[in-house]
């Protein structure tokens, strides 16, 4: 798989390229250092996934994102940065990027790399702690007779709001990954949504809408 690395610091660049080129199946294909660098990088490389630091000076990398989204909203972009920050986790999930994860997580970066590769969404352990605490700070639950959501649809749309991929939510249900995987499907029809991102933001911030 083809990866791009955007981050400001050019050491940091470096050795993310050191880390990532240990996995055969990784080939990096460019590096930038700002915002305005990943959108060019990823006009002219099209990776198939941009490894993107948050904060940059002058474009940072949510605008970048934002960008690249607009132009194809396929891109599949991950958020690698020392910050969870709540308000930046909520808009890096609300514009469609695949994952989010910290910098301090070295270990997790190429298994997430290639989770966001197959099309799953992924964010760290301490970012899947910042989605808990937006879901159980929903005063309001969700009414999912009204979207003619199934007890055990419930089930799965709450693991997937916790950032668990098909496999993992299959081991935990006792369910097939195929299973699984048709039930994401339908209840993404049933919510008219486009993907796992959007269904977290449904999960956690829906019933303040109510």
């Amino acid at each position: 798989m083809r990866i791009a690395i955007v981050d400001d610091d050019t050491l940091v660049a470096l050795s993310l390229k050191t880390i990532l080129e240990t996995d055969e199946e990784i080939t990096v294909v460019g590096l930038g250092n700002s915002g305005e660098e990943a959108v060019l990088l990823y006009e002219n490389e099209k990776p198939d996934v941009m490894l993107m630091d948050i904060r940059m000076d002058k474009m940072t990398g949510l605008k970048a994102a934002e960008r690249i989204l607009f132009q194809d909203a396929q891109a599949k972009i991950l958020f690698l940065t020392t910050f969870s920050d709540d308000e930046y986790i909520i808009k890096a999930i609300q514009m469609g990027v695949k994952g989010y994860i910290l910098k301090q997580d070295y270990e997790g970066i190429i298994p997430a790399i290639k989770a966001v590769y197959g099309g799953q969404t992924v964010f760290g352990k301490d970012i899947v702690g910042k989605i808990s605490e937006f879901v159980n700070d929903n005063s309001a639950p969700l009414d999912y007779n009204r979207y003619n959501i199934t007890g055990k649809e419930q089930e799965i749309i709450e693991e997937v709001a916790l950032g668990l991929s098909n496999k993992e939510i299959a081991e935990k249900l006792f369910l097939s990954e195929g299973t699984v995987r048709n039930y994401v499907s339908a209840i993404l029809e049933k919510l008219d949504l486009r993907d796992r991102t959007q269904l977290a933001v449904f999960y956690y911030r829906k019933g303040e809408e109510e």
